[in-house]
């Protein structure tokens, strides 16, 4: 049994840059502002081929339906995770995602609990997180005013960061950030507000969406209490971030890997996914090797019960989906 390496698929955004061509070296569409690389995805608008073994050239989201074998015999009709990294070359919309019953309802797929690791972050960089609003009407009031000002709360971020976004959390990246998201996997977005730009295809503003947004919006705001836990080995860490209950729809953690090597196991699923955003390595699965490049992303099956990963600097982000 072999992993799956994944080729990824990009997305042209309004607020999309080259970054993801500079730090990671992916091959983008020329003459096109890149904001998003999906890197681990079975979602209809951007799944990832299979890039090598016997699956090679194969769609993510057709080996979900046709081999549940290598999940672990999920229940989900659909692989639950999608893994983006994402190039704020300006800054993103004011937005909020919906839970799975409004999903469900008005989109028919999942909702969107998603989370970010801060790959890197200019100086001065800050998220749109959270509002000051304290009721639904002082909330719907001060949309119906565009007093995004008094609205919208700010959080500074840095290289490392590592933020939770439950839906319904107003939210945006903004510009000047290059941070990898681990999301459920959907592609429902409701824009809060946009800065009045304008597409420049159709001269027109981008659409808003007021009701959704203040449907699927949570008032008050809570910030998540995130505990974070480091175990040390050897050279070596990991670095846990979210795991169930608290994030009931993946666990994400950080393996940082500095000339050791280190013998894995699934955790909490049947599968996991790695993303290296940081130095190179190797991966090996019994007698066979797999170099491990910046940017390369890749699953472990189900069958697959043990592994080594090893090398120097190397930074991998880790989710593991809690489907069983």
């Amino acid at each position: 049994m072999e992993p799956l390496f994944l080729r990824p698929t990009f997305q042209a955004k309004i607020w999309g840059g080259r970054r993801l061509v500079t730090d990671f070296g992916y091959q983008l569409p020329a003459g096109k502002a890149i904001g998003e690389a999906w890197i681990i995805s079975g979602h209809p608008h951007g799944p990832s081929p299979i890039a090598n073994g016997p699956y090679q050239g194969k769609l993510l989201s057709d080996l979900w339906q046709e081999q549940p074998d290598l999940f672990g015999q999920p229940a989900g009709k659909v692989f639950p995770i999608l893994t983006k990294i994402l190039d704020a070359e300006a800054s993103l919309s004011v937005q909020v995602h919906p839970d799975n019953a409004y999903a469900w309802c008005h989109e028919h797929e999942l909702g969107k609990t998603e989370c970010w690791y801060i790959i890197s972050a200019d100086p001065g960089s800050y998220l749109i997180y959270g509002h000051h609003a304290q009721t639904q009407a002082q909330l719907e009031t001060m949309i119906d005013q565009g007093d995004w000002d008094h609205l919208l709360r700010k959080l500074p971020v840095k290289t490392g960061d590592f933020v939770y976004v439950p839906s319904g959390t107003v939210h945006a990246l903004n510009k000047g950030i290059v941070a990898l998201e681990t999301q459920q996997s959907s592609d429902t977005t409701y824009r809060l507000y946009d800065y009045d730009r304008v597409n420049q295809q159709s001269g027109q503003k981008r659409a808003l969406h007021l009701q959704q947004s203040k449907d699927t919006i949570t008032v008050p705001f809570v910030a998540p209490k995130l505990t974070t836990r480091v175990q040390k080995l050897g050279k070596s860490q990991i670095i846990s971030y979210v795991q169930p209950p608290q994030a009931p729809f993946f666990a994400v953690w950080r393996l940082d890997i500095n000339h050791d090597s280190l013998t894995l196991r699934h955790q909490l699923g049947a599968y996991t996914l790695y993303s290296v955003i940081a130095g190179q390595g190797e991966l090996q699965i019994a007698s066979s090797h797999y170099p491990l490049n910046l940017g390369t992303s890749f699953i472990i099956p189900a069958p697959i019960k043990e592994w080594q990963i090893q090398g120097e600097g190397l930074q991998l982000i880790a989710s593991e989906s809690t489907e069983k």
